[in-house]
């Protein structure tokens, strides 16, 4: 009988499935869309991006409609010749159905703490395995890929886990990935937080695994001038740095809100990916989005930088800092391509990093402009600079003492804005 009831569950949902197909057909429009949607059109591969409020419904319960739809897009992407990610948050909300805790009971609270995570243990299997039974309804395979901020903040880490993605993106497998809110969900405590939300973590995602285009899929149509259920709000088609968007409360069924979204997008596309931020609720929404249609907003793909270079930037919590003159700083800037650092350009030095950890570099007023890996430890570079001020003429560069204060291989140096809106960074 309990196996006779699971399949007639599995033949509903798959049924389910099938008339989605039917109802989300749509013209395939021209390959030539109109710019700026050029870029987005033609992506190879691309992270589609959902939020709890588009996979689950407001009691908590699976929307299993709406992922069915979304499960038969993912699939139509991947028959056009597409790798596709999938970055689906989801677990604490339907955890808290099958627990059956309150929605006060898992709000972003620092003494909900505990619950939160038994919600995200509880329903990331639920989660997990209805996509695995939908997409193999689909013909196809996924695999569950469960990220911790530690897994950036190590380039080593960092630099496996973007290849084990793109590596099962490159086998047709399509990864479905999720914060493990289990172990970090707490995001309360003094540890670095490279991202604090699902939004981030796809943009983070998207940019380490050279994607071409990602949809963050939300509550809303786009992002709006001010809160869309205000009398006279506008989407904002294309969105640059000019626009000014007075934002609303976020939703209460997740962590984000449309200024984490807007945030998220902009790194993003500083990482060299569109991105469009659309509506989720109709999942159709996702094909036309990757066909260059005119839907939600777009977030223009800048220059790409280098992997490590994205690390630097992105990701990486430094261990200290070095303050040079205004000199070198004025160097640094106007050639970087051709920059190196003598002793003669250090000023002070702060913090207890050792050799090869990353490190800030400040101007005089204590500024921030750049970052790098340091060759030498601060206790190095704190001897070196007492001795030279003791006249032992220790001025020789660091790259004759210790392989220079740099990172990257020559050439790579660039220049990048800040992700905040400040000055900018030039990664060594």
């Amino acid at each position: 009988m309990m196996h006779r009831t699971a399949q007639l569950g599995s033949q509903r949902i798959a049924a389910r499935i099938a008339a989605r197909s039917l109802s989300t057909k749509r013209v395939i429009q021209d390959p030539n869309a109109p710019v700026p949607r050029q870029g987005i059109a033609c992506a190879n591969r691309v992270v589609v991006k959902v939020g709890t409020a588009v996979v689950a419904k407001p009691d908590g319960r699976l929307a299993l409609a709406r992922m069915g739809g979304l499960v038969e897009e993912v699939a139509q992407l991947k028959r056009n010749g597409k790798e596709v990610m999938l970055v689906s948050s989801g677990a604490i909300g339907v955890g808290r159905w099958r627990t059956g805790m309150k929605v006060s009971d898992v709000l972003p609270d620092p003494d909900n703490q505990i619950d939160r995570q038994v919600c995200a243990a509880a329903g990331q299997e639920v989660l997990m395995s209805t996509y695995d039974m939908m997409f193999q309804r689909m013909g196809m395979k996924c695999a569950q890929v469960l990220i911790t901020q530690n897994d950036f903040l190590n380039q080593e880490r960092y630099f496996a886990l973007t290849s084990t993605i793109t590596r099962l993106a490159n086998l047709g497998i399509i990864p479905i990935i999720n914060e493990n809110d289990v172990v970090t969900g707490s995001h309360f405590g003094d540890s670095p937080q490279v991202f604090k939300d699902n939004d981030t973590l796809a943009a983070l995602i998207a940019s380490g695994t050279d994607c071409d285009g990602l949809a963050l899929l939300t509550d809303v149509e786009g992002v709006f001038d001010k809160p869309p259920n205000q009398p006279g709000a506008q989407r904002i088609p294309v969105y640059t740095s000019k626009h000014e968007v007075e934002i609303g409360d976020g939703s209460a069924m997740g962590r984000g809100g449309m200024g984490g979204k807007i945030a998220a997008a902009c790194l993003a596309a500083a990482g060299g990916v569109n991105t469009v931020v659309a509506s989720g609720y109709d999942v159709r929404n996702i094909r036309g989005v990757f066909q260059g249609e005119d839907l939600g907003t777009l977030f223009e793909a800048k220059e790409r930088p280098t992997k490590s270079q994205r690390w630097l930037s992105f990701f990486v919590e430094t261990a200290g800092n070095v303050t040079i003159s205004d000199k070198a700083r004025h160097r640094l800037m106007s050639h970087p391509e051709k920059a190196s650092l003598t002793m003669d350009d250090v000023v002070n030095v702060d913090g207890h990093f050792t050799a090869m950890e990353p490190i800030r570099l400040l101007d005089h007023t204590g500024q921030e402009f750049a970052r790098g890996v340091s060759s030498m430890g601060a206790v190095d570079i704190t001897e070196s600079l007492e001795g030279a001020s003791l006249g032992d003429g220790l001025d020789q560069s660091l790259g004759e003492k210790m392989h220079n204060l740099h990172l990257m291989k020559p050439g790579e140096l660039f220049v990048v804005n800040r992700l905040n809106g400040s000055k900018p960074i030039v990664a060594l």
